[in-house]
Protein backbone atom coordinates (compact mmCIF):
# COMPACT_ATOMS: atom_id res chain seq x y z
CA UNK A 1 0.00 0.00 0.00
CA UNK A 2 1.01 3.74 -0.82
CA UNK A 3 2.45 5.35 2.69
CA UNK A 4 1.65 8.94 2.55
CA UNK A 5 5.08 9.96 3.87
CA UNK A 6 4.34 13.32 6.05
CA UNK A 7 1.73 11.03 8.57
CA UNK A 8 4.00 8.06 8.93
CA UNK A 9 6.93 10.75 9.77
CA UNK A 10 4.83 12.76 12.70
CA UNK A 11 3.92 9.34 13.85
CA UNK A 12 6.79 8.44 14.31
CA UNK A 13 8.69 11.45 15.86
CA UNK A 14 5.62 11.12 18.24
CA UNK A 15 7.23 8.87 20.36
CA UNK A 16 10.45 10.80 20.60
CA UNK A 17 11.31 12.04 24.26
CA UNK A 18 11.10 15.34 25.31
CA UNK A 19 14.00 16.31 26.97
CA UNK A 20 12.72 19.52 28.33
CA UNK A 21 11.44 20.00 31.92
CA UNK A 22 7.76 19.68 31.43
CA UNK A 23 6.59 22.93 33.24
CA UNK A 24 8.76 24.67 30.83
CA UNK A 25 7.39 23.80 27.76
CA UNK A 26 5.41 26.33 25.85
CA UNK A 27 5.39 24.86 22.61
CA UNK A 28 5.11 21.00 21.71
CA UNK A 29 8.10 19.23 20.67
CA UNK A 30 6.20 17.49 17.38
CA UNK A 31 5.39 21.24 16.36
CA UNK A 32 8.67 22.22 16.99
CA UNK A 33 9.63 18.95 15.05
CA UNK A 34 7.54 20.12 12.36
CA UNK A 35 8.38 23.76 11.47
CA UNK A 36 12.05 22.71 11.76
CA UNK A 37 11.87 20.02 9.09
CA UNK A 38 9.47 22.24 7.10
CA UNK A 39 12.21 25.18 7.15
CA UNK A 40 14.96 22.77 6.05
CA UNK A 41 13.05 21.66 2.84
CA UNK A 42 12.74 25.66 1.70
CA UNK A 43 16.51 25.89 2.74
CA UNK A 44 16.45 27.12 6.18
CA UNK A 45 19.99 26.39 7.42
CA UNK A 46 20.07 27.45 11.17
CA UNK A 47 17.72 28.28 14.02
CA UNK A 48 17.22 32.02 13.01
CA UNK A 49 16.32 30.67 9.73
CA UNK A 50 13.63 28.19 11.34
CA UNK A 51 12.22 31.67 13.43
CA UNK A 52 11.68 33.54 9.81
CA UNK A 53 10.50 30.48 8.28
CA UNK A 54 7.79 29.83 10.91
CA UNK A 55 6.55 33.04 11.36
CA UNK A 56 6.64 33.91 7.10
CA UNK A 57 4.46 30.92 7.08
CA UNK A 58 2.42 30.54 10.60
CA UNK A 59 -1.29 30.68 9.11
CA UNK A 60 0.04 27.75 6.31
CA UNK A 61 1.16 25.59 9.22
CA UNK A 62 -1.62 26.26 11.30
CA UNK A 63 -4.48 25.55 8.77
CA UNK A 64 -2.08 23.06 5.84
CA UNK A 65 -0.38 21.14 8.59
CA UNK A 66 -2.65 21.42 11.33
CA UNK A 67 -0.27 22.88 14.27
CA UNK A 68 -1.67 24.54 16.95
CA UNK A 69 1.15 27.03 18.31
CA UNK A 70 -1.10 28.39 21.13
CA UNK A 71 2.21 30.31 22.42
CA UNK A 72 3.18 30.72 18.42
CA UNK A 73 6.46 30.35 17.10
CA UNK A 74 8.94 29.18 19.26
CA UNK A 75 12.36 31.33 19.33
CA UNK A 76 15.49 30.80 18.20
CA UNK A 77 16.73 29.74 21.60
CA UNK A 78 14.42 27.25 21.82
CA UNK A 79 15.16 26.08 18.77
CA UNK A 80 18.82 25.51 19.70
CA UNK A 81 17.75 24.04 23.79
CA UNK A 82 15.72 21.62 22.08
CA UNK A 83 17.90 19.95 19.28
CA UNK A 84 21.07 20.78 21.76
CA UNK A 85 19.25 18.12 24.33
CA UNK A 86 17.25 16.00 22.17
CA UNK A 87 18.38 12.60 22.04
CA UNK A 88 20.23 12.19 18.62
CA UNK A 89 19.76 8.36 18.95
CA UNK A 90 16.08 8.24 19.49
CA UNK A 91 15.79 10.79 16.57
CA UNK A 92 18.07 8.53 14.18
CA UNK A 93 15.89 5.22 15.11
CA UNK A 94 12.68 7.44 14.18
CA UNK A 95 14.00 8.31 10.84
CA UNK A 96 15.03 5.00 10.16
CA UNK A 97 11.64 3.06 11.24
CA UNK A 98 9.89 6.10 8.52
CA UNK A 99 12.68 5.04 6.24
CA UNK A 100 11.71 1.31 6.59
CA UNK A 101 8.06 2.12 5.68
CA UNK A 102 9.06 4.19 2.41
CA UNK A 103 11.01 2.08 1.10
CA UNK A 104 9.63 -1.07 -1.01
CA UNK A 105 13.05 -3.02 -0.40
CA UNK A 106 13.70 -4.60 -4.72
CA UNK A 107 16.23 -7.78 -5.22
CA UNK A 108 19.47 -6.42 -5.80
CA UNK A 109 18.69 -3.01 -4.75
CA UNK A 110 22.43 -1.34 -4.15
CA UNK A 111 22.94 -0.35 -0.49
CA UNK A 112 25.96 2.12 -0.49
CA UNK A 113 27.98 2.74 2.96
CA UNK A 114 30.19 5.67 2.97
CA UNK A 115 31.29 8.15 5.88
CA UNK A 116 30.91 12.13 5.79
CA UNK A 117 33.09 14.47 7.97
CA UNK A 118 30.51 17.45 8.90
CA UNK A 119 33.38 20.07 8.74
CA UNK A 120 32.20 22.98 10.79
CA UNK A 121 30.66 21.10 13.96
CA UNK A 122 33.49 20.96 15.59
CA UNK A 123 33.99 23.15 18.74
CA UNK A 124 37.36 24.18 19.74
CA UNK A 125 36.49 25.39 23.16
CA UNK A 126 34.44 22.69 23.96
CA UNK A 127 37.40 20.00 23.25
CA UNK A 128 34.86 18.38 20.22
CA UNK A 129 36.52 17.12 17.15
CA UNK A 130 34.11 17.24 13.67
CA UNK A 131 31.40 15.12 13.65
CA UNK A 132 32.26 11.89 11.59
CA UNK A 133 28.53 10.12 10.03
CA UNK A 134 28.47 6.53 8.19
CA UNK A 135 25.31 6.78 6.04
CA UNK A 136 23.28 3.96 3.85
CA UNK A 137 22.02 5.24 0.49
CA UNK A 138 19.17 2.26 -1.43
CA UNK A 139 20.84 4.11 -4.67
CA UNK A 140 17.50 3.04 -6.77
CA UNK A 141 15.13 4.39 -4.51
CA UNK A 142 17.24 7.29 -3.88
CA UNK A 143 16.61 6.82 0.21
CA UNK A 144 19.28 7.61 3.27
CA UNK A 145 18.30 4.79 4.82
CA UNK A 146 20.01 5.64 8.66
CA UNK A 147 23.20 6.92 9.40
CA UNK A 148 25.13 6.43 12.66
CA UNK A 149 27.92 8.67 14.47
CA UNK A 150 31.42 7.59 14.69
CA UNK A 151 32.51 7.77 18.07
CA UNK A 152 35.70 9.47 19.16
CA UNK A 153 39.14 7.92 19.01
CA UNK A 154 37.91 5.50 16.10
CA UNK A 155 36.77 5.22 12.41
CA UNK A 156 34.29 3.96 9.94
CA UNK A 157 35.47 0.10 10.56
CA UNK A 158 33.67 -1.12 13.53
CA UNK A 159 30.41 1.59 12.48
CA UNK A 160 29.99 0.30 9.02
CA UNK A 161 28.60 -3.54 10.52
CA UNK A 162 26.67 -1.23 13.66
CA UNK A 163 24.46 0.53 11.10
CA UNK A 164 24.38 -2.89 8.80
CA UNK A 165 22.19 -4.07 11.95
CA UNK A 166 20.10 -1.51 12.01
CA UNK A 167 18.98 -2.69 8.17
CA UNK A 168 17.38 -5.08 6.39
CA UNK A 169 19.57 -5.82 3.36
CA UNK A 170 17.63 -8.96 2.76
CA UNK A 171 18.32 -10.03 -1.23
CA UNK A 172 20.37 -6.78 -1.46
CA UNK A 173 23.51 -5.43 -2.43
CA UNK A 174 26.11 -3.59 -0.18
CA UNK A 175 28.72 -1.90 -1.28
CA UNK A 176 31.35 -0.12 0.96
CA UNK A 177 35.07 1.55 0.06
CA UNK A 178 38.41 -0.03 0.65
CA UNK A 179 38.64 1.26 4.25
CA UNK A 180 35.14 -1.17 5.24
CA UNK A 181 36.36 -4.13 3.38
CA UNK A 182 36.84 -6.25 6.50
CA UNK A 183 35.89 -9.71 7.41
CA UNK A 184 33.43 -9.12 10.03
CA UNK A 185 31.46 -6.71 7.79
CA UNK A 186 31.41 -9.71 5.24
CA UNK A 187 30.31 -12.11 7.38
CA UNK A 188 27.65 -9.51 8.91
CA UNK A 189 26.10 -9.20 5.26
CA UNK A 190 25.92 -12.31 4.47
CA UNK A 191 24.44 -13.69 7.71
CA UNK A 192 22.00 -11.29 7.20
CA UNK A 193 20.72 -12.34 3.51
CA UNK A 194 22.70 -9.87 1.98
CA UNK A 195 25.59 -10.03 -1.05
CA UNK A 196 28.23 -7.54 -1.39
CA UNK A 197 31.08 -6.15 -3.25
CA UNK A 198 33.51 -4.75 -1.72
CA UNK A 199 36.77 -2.73 -3.03
CA UNK A 200 39.99 -4.13 -2.60
CA UNK A 201 43.22 -1.94 -2.14
CA UNK A 202 46.81 -2.00 -0.04
CA UNK A 203 45.57 -1.57 3.30
CA UNK A 204 44.23 -5.47 3.02
CA UNK A 205 47.55 -6.58 1.79
CA UNK A 206 47.90 -10.31 0.93
CA UNK A 207 44.11 -10.19 -0.21
CA UNK A 208 45.30 -7.30 -2.36
CA UNK A 209 48.52 -9.05 -4.12
CA UNK A 210 46.74 -12.89 -4.45
CA UNK A 211 43.52 -10.93 -6.53
CA UNK A 212 46.59 -9.02 -8.58
CA UNK A 213 48.47 -12.03 -9.10
CA UNK A 214 45.24 -14.23 -9.87
CA UNK A 215 44.27 -11.96 -12.66
CA UNK A 216 48.41 -11.38 -14.34
CA UNK A 217 48.20 -15.18 -13.99
CA UNK A 218 44.53 -15.53 -15.74
CA UNK A 219 45.44 -12.88 -18.28
CA UNK A 220 48.72 -14.64 -19.49
CA UNK A 221 46.86 -17.68 -20.03
CA UNK A 222 43.77 -15.36 -21.70
CA UNK A 223 41.38 -17.05 -19.17
CA UNK A 224 41.68 -20.51 -20.82
CA UNK A 225 39.81 -23.04 -18.07
CA UNK A 226 38.63 -20.10 -16.18
CA UNK A 227 35.72 -19.76 -14.44
CA UNK A 228 35.70 -15.95 -15.90
CA UNK A 229 32.94 -13.10 -17.46
CA UNK A 230 33.68 -9.86 -18.89
CA UNK A 231 31.42 -7.09 -19.50
CA UNK A 232 32.26 -3.31 -20.56
CA UNK A 233 30.53 -0.08 -20.69
CA UNK A 234 31.05 3.15 -22.76
CA UNK A 235 29.91 6.71 -21.52
CA UNK A 236 30.50 9.51 -23.85
CA UNK A 237 29.25 12.99 -22.84
CA UNK A 238 30.47 16.74 -21.72
CA UNK A 239 34.02 15.88 -23.71
CA UNK A 240 34.92 13.05 -22.51
CA UNK A 241 34.95 9.30 -23.21
CA UNK A 242 34.71 6.76 -20.51
CA UNK A 243 35.54 2.79 -21.32
CA UNK A 244 35.10 0.58 -17.90
CA UNK A 245 35.60 -3.05 -18.88
CA UNK A 246 35.08 -5.55 -15.57
CA UNK A 247 36.71 -8.68 -16.18
CA UNK A 248 35.65 -11.31 -13.19
CA UNK A 249 36.78 -15.16 -11.90
CA UNK A 250 34.04 -16.98 -10.38
CA UNK A 251 35.44 -19.24 -7.47
CA UNK A 252 34.06 -22.79 -6.56
CA UNK A 253 32.84 -23.24 -3.54
CA UNK A 254 35.61 -24.46 -0.97
CA UNK A 255 37.89 -23.66 -4.20
CA UNK A 256 41.13 -25.63 -4.08
CA UNK A 257 43.51 -22.55 -4.50
CA UNK A 258 40.99 -20.27 -2.67
CA UNK A 259 39.76 -22.28 0.37
CA UNK A 260 41.69 -20.83 2.89
CA UNK A 261 40.60 -17.28 1.79
CA UNK A 262 37.39 -18.26 1.47
CA UNK A 263 37.20 -19.44 5.06
CA UNK A 264 38.40 -15.92 6.00
CA UNK A 265 36.12 -14.18 4.13
CA UNK A 266 32.01 -15.29 3.99
CA UNK A 267 30.38 -15.67 0.87
CA UNK A 268 33.15 -15.20 -1.29
CA UNK A 269 32.62 -16.11 -4.83
CA UNK A 270 34.50 -13.69 -7.42
CA UNK A 271 37.13 -12.39 -7.80
CA UNK A 272 36.83 -8.52 -10.01
CA UNK A 273 39.34 -6.35 -11.81
CA UNK A 274 37.39 -3.26 -13.29
CA UNK A 275 39.82 -1.14 -15.94
CA UNK A 276 38.61 2.26 -16.58
CA UNK A 277 39.84 4.30 -18.86
CA UNK A 278 38.86 8.07 -19.34
CA UNK A 279 39.54 10.22 -22.59
CA UNK A 280 39.76 14.07 -22.53
CA UNK A 281 40.95 15.30 -26.23
CA UNK A 282 44.65 13.71 -26.73
CA UNK A 283 44.55 12.89 -22.85
CA UNK A 284 43.95 9.53 -21.45
CA UNK A 285 44.63 8.24 -18.00
CA UNK A 286 43.97 5.11 -17.06
CA UNK A 287 42.94 3.20 -13.57
CA UNK A 288 42.76 -0.46 -12.42
CA UNK A 289 40.75 -1.58 -9.02
CA UNK A 290 40.02 -4.52 -7.59
CA UNK A 291 37.05 -5.98 -5.75
CA UNK A 292 35.51 -9.14 -3.35
CA UNK A 293 31.99 -10.52 -4.43
CA UNK A 294 29.60 -12.53 -3.18
CA UNK A 295 28.43 -12.57 -6.53
CA UNK A 296 29.72 -15.40 -8.84
CA UNK A 297 29.39 -15.56 -12.73
CA UNK A 298 27.35 -12.25 -13.53
CA UNK A 299 30.30 -9.32 -14.39
CA UNK A 300 27.55 -6.82 -15.19
CA UNK A 301 25.78 -6.90 -12.14
CA UNK A 302 29.10 -6.07 -10.14
CA UNK A 303 29.69 -3.26 -12.47
CA UNK A 304 26.56 -2.23 -12.63
CA UNK A 305 26.78 -1.95 -8.49
CA UNK A 306 30.30 -0.41 -8.45
CA UNK A 307 28.95 2.36 -10.36
CA UNK A 308 25.47 2.80 -8.13
CA UNK A 309 27.87 2.87 -5.09
CA UNK A 310 28.93 6.26 -6.28
CA UNK A 311 25.15 7.52 -5.74
CA UNK A 312 26.02 7.90 -2.33
CA UNK A 313 28.39 10.43 -3.04
CA UNK A 314 26.94 12.34 -6.53
CA UNK A 315 23.54 11.85 -4.92
CA UNK A 316 23.81 11.75 -1.52
CA UNK A 317 27.08 13.83 -0.14
CA UNK A 318 27.79 16.18 -3.02
CA UNK A 319 24.15 16.93 -2.51
CA UNK A 320 24.19 17.78 1.16
CA UNK A 321 27.35 20.11 0.86
CA UNK A 322 26.06 21.73 -2.49
CA UNK A 323 22.76 21.97 -2.35
CA UNK A 324 21.84 22.10 1.51
CA UNK A 325 25.22 23.79 2.38
CA UNK A 326 26.49 20.95 5.28
CA UNK A 327 29.85 21.84 5.72
CA UNK A 328 29.36 25.54 5.86
CA UNK A 329 26.87 24.98 8.43
CA UNK A 330 28.37 26.08 12.30
CA UNK A 331 25.89 24.58 14.46
CA UNK A 332 27.85 22.87 16.98
CA UNK A 333 26.37 23.22 20.66
CA UNK A 334 26.14 19.31 22.49
CA UNK A 335 23.87 17.41 20.13
CA UNK A 336 22.92 20.32 17.67
CA UNK A 337 25.01 19.15 14.92
CA UNK A 338 23.92 15.53 14.59
CA UNK A 339 20.29 16.22 14.98
CA UNK A 340 20.43 19.10 12.45
CA UNK A 341 22.50 16.42 10.17
CA UNK A 342 19.20 14.40 10.49
CA UNK A 343 16.92 16.99 9.76
CA UNK A 344 18.62 17.28 6.43
CA UNK A 345 18.56 13.41 5.90
CA UNK A 346 14.53 13.68 6.26
CA UNK A 347 14.20 16.90 4.24
CA UNK A 348 16.28 15.18 1.98
CA UNK A 349 14.52 11.74 1.62
CA UNK A 350 10.57 14.15 1.52
CA UNK A 351 12.45 16.13 -1.61
CA UNK A 352 13.49 12.65 -3.04
CA UNK A 353 9.58 11.20 -2.70
CA UNK A 354 8.24 14.36 -4.82
CA UNK A 355 8.77 13.09 -8.63
CA UNK A 356 6.08 15.30 -10.04
CA UNK A 357 9.61 18.08 -10.86
CA UNK A 358 12.29 16.61 -12.85
CA UNK A 359 14.37 19.86 -11.19
CA UNK A 360 17.50 18.90 -9.17
CA UNK A 361 16.90 19.45 -5.38
CA UNK A 362 18.02 23.04 -5.09
CA UNK A 363 15.59 23.74 -7.12
CA UNK A 364 12.90 22.25 -5.25
CA UNK A 365 13.70 23.72 -1.99
CA UNK A 366 13.42 27.14 -3.55
CA UNK A 367 9.94 26.08 -5.29
CA UNK A 368 8.67 24.88 -2.06
CA UNK A 369 10.09 28.22 -0.63
CA UNK A 370 8.09 29.92 -2.81
CA UNK A 371 4.92 28.04 -3.15
CA UNK A 372 3.08 26.90 -0.48
CA UNK A 373 1.54 24.02 -2.72
CA UNK A 374 4.24 22.52 -4.07
CA UNK A 375 5.67 22.31 -0.33
CA UNK A 376 2.56 20.64 0.17
CA UNK A 377 2.87 18.59 -2.22
CA UNK A 378 5.96 17.19 -0.64
CA UNK A 379 4.91 16.59 2.43
CA UNK A 380 1.99 14.36 1.03
CA UNK A 381 3.56 12.56 -1.15
CA UNK A 382 3.12 8.96 -1.30
CA UNK A 383 5.72 6.91 -1.88
CA UNK A 384 5.78 4.38 -4.90
CA UNK A 385 4.28 7.40 -6.56
CA UNK A 386 4.71 7.90 -10.74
Amino acid sequence: MPVSVWPALLEQLSDLPDPRVERTRLHQLIDILAIAICAVICGAEGWDDFVAFGRAKQDWLQEKLGLELPAGIPSADTFRRVFARLDPQALQSCFRLWTQQLHVRTQGEVIALDGKVLRHSFDSAAKQPAIHMVSAWAAHARLVLGQVKIREKTNEIPMVPALLSLLDIRGCIVTTDAMSCQKATAAQIISQGGDYVLAVKENQKNLYDDIVGRFAHAQSRRYEEIAHASCRHNDKGHGRIETRECDLITLSPEDPLWADVQAEWSGLRSLVRILSTRQIGSECSREERFFISSLPHHAGRVLGAVRQHWGIENRLHYVLDVSMDEDGCRIRKDHGAENMAVLRHIGLNLLQQEKTSQRGIKAKRKQAGWDNEYLAKILIAHQGQD
